[in-house]
């Protein structure tokens, strides 16, 4: 009895050891050494990084919400419009102001373009313009002069008081831009140019900046790079397993004990 049970507490021990030796190298494994003084230099460098570059695609991102509604969607509807490079001259024939919303569905000028317009003024004038065909004079009637291509915007590049001011009285002669497309749709001022510069100022730049930093942040944190699939071959032997955590060596001890208790029995008078 003595002796099984001396086997029996070696047995335990060994098994106890090859456990806390697994633990530890599992422990060992897992754990992360630090550098003194917390993050390394690369790891602060990809830190700030990060946060400067998602600021900037955030904030060009945002940028657009407002401009393009504000400043690129007239820029986009004065070119589509195809307005002449070459000013006519127009006249002013009346100005009319009105009240109520059934009257006010449009206005030459008007500071805000989000609420509806209680209040409007129509100016209304004539031009002519020499034929392509022959010598001869068309003259258009009743155009709507605005502002701009929507008839409004806001403080300091509209100021409708100073734009009624000089267009609306009645005789008065200023070099204007006529729609080819829209012979009735006038403005005071065009410029081409201008038009395309608002349009790359206030989209293309934004644009072209959230989409660079939206790629490099991607580039910084996700893995892009190309892993070539693993082909498993049919009927391929499994891979022995690693034995050097001394497995074996507890099997072994316990094919041992087994035998010698055996023995032990055999041995011992009935």
């Amino acid at each position: 009895m003595t002796m099984r049970s001396s086997s029996s507490e070696l047995l335990l021990d060994q098994q106890e050891e090859l456990r806390r030796r697994k633990l530890a190298e599992l422990t060992a494994q897992k754990k992360v050494v630090k550098p003194i003084g917390g993050r390394s230099c690369r790891e602060q460098a990809l830190f700030y990084s990060t946060a400067v570059l998602a600021v900037i695609s955030l904030s060009a991102g945002s940028s657009l919400l407002f401009l393009v509604p504000l400043y690129v969607d007239p820029a986009i509807s004065t070119l589509v419009s195809n307005f002449v490079s070459e000013p006519v001259t127009c006249v002013t024939t009346r100005m009319e102001k009105l009240t109520g919303l059934a009257n006010c569905s449009w206005s030459s000028c008007r500071e805000g373009c989000t609420s509806d317009a209680y209040h409007c003024t129509h100016i209304y004038v004539s031009y002519n313009e020499s034929s392509p065909i022959d010598s001869s004079l068309n003259q258009t009637d009743d155009a709507v002069l605005l502002v701009n291509i929507k008839g409004c915007g806001y403080p300091p590049s509209v100021l409708c008081a100073n734009f009624t001011e000089t267009y609306g009285i009645e005789g008065t002669e200023f070099p204007c831009y006529h729609s080819k497309i829209n012979r009735t749709v006038v403005l005071s001022h065009y410029e081409k140019d201008e038009q395309v510069a608002v349009i790359i100022h206030y989209f293309a730049v934004p644009f072209v900046i959230t989409l660079a930093t939206s790629v490099a942040l991607c580039v910084m944190h996700c893995d892009c790079r190309c892993h070539p699939t693993t082909h498993h071959k049919r009927g391929r032997r499994p891979r022995i397993q690693d034995l050097s955590d001394g497995s074996l060596g507890i099997d072994v001890d316990l094919r041992q004990t087994t035998s010698y208790n055996s023995d032990i029995a055999a041995i011992r008078p009935m």
